[in-house]
């Protein structure tokens, strides 16, 4: 996991890979207040943005997971909301796996989560051993305009 700020960025740029690099130069880069909710392509299937509009919601109505094909960079443009985050560990109760449907991984507990807080210009890069649980309240019930850049993993 790697937890930043978009405004950090130039001086983040030599200690990150291309790929993710790349994702968030297309944040920064990007108007996304003006952005309609959708998904956007950046390289195709290498990597695209979904720009979403949400509510947050209690802990318990938001479900943890992990992903396998893709890595996430979870960016908060407005708003604010807690991610649950911890990391895969054999205690973690799988609830339901659809890696093929969504590449997702579902659990219905997670060892040791923690919560990060993400306000508007933070960012969250999760990698497949990052349990994570997105949307949650901070403070109270509130919209937030997040965008989730996903990055395929290549072997």
């Amino acid at each position: 996991m790697i937890f930043g700020s978009i405004h950090n960025l130039e001086q983040d740029r030599t200690t990150l890979p291309k790929a993710l690099l790349k994702g968030l130069e297309y944040i920064r880069d990007t108007d996304l207040s003006t952005q309609p909710a959708g998904r956007y392509e950046i390289e195709g299937s290498d990597m695209f943005a979904l720009v979403q509009d949400n509510m947050t919601a209690p802990k318990a109505e938001r479900k943890a997971e992990t992903h396998r094909k893709y890595i996430d960079i979870q960016y908060v443009h407005s708003g604010s909301e807690i991610i649950g985050y911890g990391l895969a560990d054999p205690e973690n109760e799988v609830l339901e796996e659809q890696l093929e449907q969504k590449d997702a991984i579902f659990y219905k507990n997670v060892k040791d989560e923690m919560e990060l807080v993400l306000t508007g210009g933070m960012y969250v890069i999760l990698f497949p051993a990052d349990v994570h649980r997105p949307g949650c309240i901070y403070g109270t019930s509130s919209a937030v305009r997040k965008i989730v850049v996903k990055v395929a993993i290549k072997s």
